[in-house]
C-alpha cells in the first residue's frame, strides 16, 4: 500500500523512532541507573562562605518577591475600591425607601425587636 513504515504504529521503525521500543527503553533505564549510582558515590565539596551567602540571598530575594507581589496586588485592586463605592451609592439611591431613619424606629415600636430581660445566676 506504499505506506511509510515510520508512520504506521505497529512497525518496528515507528516504535524505535518514537521511543516506544521496549528493548531501547529498558537499556536506557539500566544505563541511567548505573549513571546515577556512579554520580551518587562521589564526594561533593562545598564552600561554606558561598553556601551562607546563597542562603542570605535567598532570604533577600524572598522579601523582594513578597513586596513585588503585594505591590502588584495593590495596583490591581487600586481602581476596585472606587468602583465598589459607586456601586454601593447607586444601590443605596435605588433602595433608599427601604431604609428607615432612627427617629421613625423610635416613633413606631413595631419596627424594632422586643427587649427580653434575662436573669443570670452565678454558681
Amino acid at each position: 500500500m506504499k505506506r511509510n513504515p515510520q508512520k504506521v504504529k505497529w512497525t518496528k521503525a515507528y516504535m524505535q523512532l518514537h521511543g516506544k521500543d521496549m528493548t531501547q527503553v529498558s537499556n536506557i533505564f539500566v544505563d541511567s541507573t548505573f549513571e546515577f549510582e556512579r554520580k551518587r558515590n562521589r564526594l561533593e565539596r562545598y564552600d561554606r562562605n558561598v553556601a551562607e551567602n546563597t542562603l542570605r540571598a535567598i532570604k533577600t530575594i524572598d522579601k523582594l518577591r513578597m513586596a513585588r507581589e503585594a505591590r502588584h496586588h495593590a495596583m490591581r485592586m487600586k481602581g476596585k475600591k472606587a468602583i465598589e463605592q459607586k456601586a454601593i451609592v447607586k444601590e443605596l439611591e435605588q433602595s433608599i425607601h427601604m431604609v428607615n431613619a432612627p427617629l421613625a424606629l423610635q416613633q413606631e415600636p413595631s419596627l424594632t425587636l422586643p427587649k427580653i430581660n434575662v436573669k443570670i445566676e452565678l454558681t
